[in-house]
C-alpha cells in the first residue's frame, strides 16, 4: 500500500465494486468523468477482470480515508498509458463518496500519486486530462504544479453542450523544484 497522511492508495479488490458503482451512478460524481452512462455491476466485474490484466503499473488503486482505527474507501485512481521508454503517464483519479469532497482528498491523492510517478516509477512527466469548467480540479492541479499543455476545443459533450478538455503535465524537474519550496 502507499500511504499519506489521511489517505492510502491500495490495490482494487472485488468487494470494492459495489461501492465504485454507487459512486459512479451518482450523476454529481460522473459530471467531470468520462463516464456518462449508468453503470451495472456486471459490467464494473468485467472492468475489474481487464484491470487485473494490464501491467501492474497501470491498475487502478482504491483511494482510502482514515476513518477513526480503520479504513473508508472513498475513490479510484490511477496511471494510464503509462510509456516507460518515454518515462511519461497519464494519472486519473474520482473522489466518489461526496462527503469526501471539498477537505483536501483529491489535493492529497494527486501529490501522492507524483510521489509515487516520480519518485517509485521513476517517470520524467505526468500529465492529465481536466475539463475546462472544472474549476476545482484545475485548481488542485495547478497547485501540485502542472502546467496547461493545451486545449481539445469542443472535445467533450455534456448536458447539450461540447466542453474543451485540457491537457495538462508537470515534469520531474519541476515537482522537485515545488517540494524543495515546501509548497506541495
Amino acid at each position: 500500500m502507499i500511504y499519506a497522511e489521511r489517505i492510502r492508495l491500495r490495490a482494487v479488490e472485488r468487494s470494492d465494486l459495489p461501492s465504485f458503482v454507487a459512486f459512479f451512478n451518482d450523476p454529481e460524481v460522473r459530471a467531470n468523468l468520462s463516464v456518462y452512462l449508468p453503470m451495472s455491476l456486471a459490467s464494473e466485474e468485467q472492468w475489474f477482470e481487464n484491470n487485473l490484466k494490464r501491467q501492474p503499473e497501470e491498475q487502478q488503486y482504491a483511494i482510502d480515508a482514515r476513518d477513526g482505527e480503520g479504513w473508508k474507501l472513498i475513490g479510484s485512481c490511477g496511471f494510464y498509458n503509462l510509456s516507460m521508454r518515454d518515462r511519461s503517464a497519464e494519472i486519473g483519479l474520482s473522489i466518489g463518496d461526496k462527503a469526501y469532497w471539498n477537505q483536501g482528498y483529491g489535493q492529497e491523492t494527486v501529490r501522492l500519486l507524483l510521489r509515487h510517478g516520480f519518485n517509485t516509477l521513476n517517470l520524467n512527466r505526468i500529465v492529465l486530462q481536466v475539463l475546462e469548467n472544472h474549476d476545482r480540479a484545475i485548481h488542485i492541479y495547478e497547485k501540485a504544479g502542472f502546467v496547461l499543455e493545451g486545449r481539445q476545443r469542443q472535445a467533450r459533450y455534456r448536458d447539450g453542450q461540447y466542453i474543451d478538455v485540457l491537457l495538462m503535465s508537470v515534469l520531474k524537474s519541476e515537482w522537485l523544484d515545488l517540494l524543495s519550496k515546501q509548497e506541495l
